[in-house]
């Protein structure tokens, strides 16, 4: 898998990107900078570190890394540098927030920006990636560009592909985009640039587990899921199951079962009454 030329920037991406298996978890809890205190990171160390030995990156600003994340936590950091625009706003209308050097100083794996291609500040956008581009191949450091979507933007393979390899184009070294029927020829559009699929919304954990295996099955190296996991009802039950299907090629039934079956350590087994004679 080519990630490029410079030594840094193909160590950064072995971190993120496992070469014994050629697969990826990240764990993406970057919401806030747009979404506010999002449901399942109102607490966000309590929800963030028991998944982090399951995990192989971390996607997250800057602020959330400094106030809830120890600095002794050792998994790579894939680092949002792009905001502005809240819930309330158009979201499209990002600018680079984070400053390159603050990206070094964190020992950022990764920098990523979302790109929204079809949206008012569509230009902007791809300016943004354009800039990060030009830094990270400065310092060695990979960009991951997100194929961001607006309210009222088709998720579809033409859709997606057109905006994956715009990214590709300006010269992303990874992509994040939404699973869609037709996926491979998204895949197919990326070239030699990694692919990992966008968790979105909350569904159904057995749902989430199928579209996560689709995705990989179809070329992605791996997925990128937030509140498909956190906001699961079992969270560690949830990633050890999509870890499991990523890196040990486990079915999606098998996997299921693992999530279903997950018990907190120390909890206890409901007791079953026993029928009287």
């Amino acid at each position: 898998m080519f990630y490029g030329t410079d030594w840094g920037m193909q160590n950064r991406m072995s971190r993120i990107i496992n070469p014994e298996t050629g697969g990826c978890l990240m764990l993406a809890v970057d919401h806030g900078y747009f979404q506010g205190p999002t449901t399942g990171l109102r607490d966000l160390d309590k929800a963030v570190m028991p998944l982090l030995p399951y995990c192989d990156a971390l996607m997250i600003t800057r602020g959330a890394l400094r106030a809830f994340i120890p600095p002794k936590m050792n998994k790579p950091i894939v680092l949002r540098v792009s905001g502005g625009p809240t819930v309330l706003n158009e979201l499209s209308n990002e600018y680079i927030t984070t400053a390159i050097e603050d990206a070094i100083r964190i020992n950022a794996a990764a920098i990523t920006c979302s790109v929204y291609i079809g949206s008012e500040f569509e230009t902007q956008c791809v300016d943004n990636l354009a800039q990060l581009v030009n830094e990270g191949e400065r310092y060695g450091i990979p960009v991951l560009a997100v194929t961001a979507v607006g309210r009222d933007m088709n998720r579809d393979a033409r859709f997606l592909g057109l905006a994956s390899r715009v990214c590709v184009e300006i010269g992303a070294h990874m992509i994040k985009t939404y699973y869609c029927e037709g996926f491979r020829s998204v895949v197919k559009a990326c070239g030699n640039a990694p692919v990992v699929m966008a968790g979105g919304k909350k569904i159904p954990e057995r749902e989430a587990l199928q579209m996560a295996h689709n995705a990989v099955a179809a070329g992605a190296v791996g997925v990128d899921m937030g509140r498909n996991i956190f906001q699961s009802d079992k969270p560690v039950g949830m990633i050890q199951a999509v870890r499991a299907m990523i890196h040990e090629k486990v079915s999606v039934e098998e996997a299921y079962k693992m999530y279903q079956s997950y018990r907190p350590a120390g909890a206890k087994k409901k007791s079953v009454p026993r029928k009287s004679k």
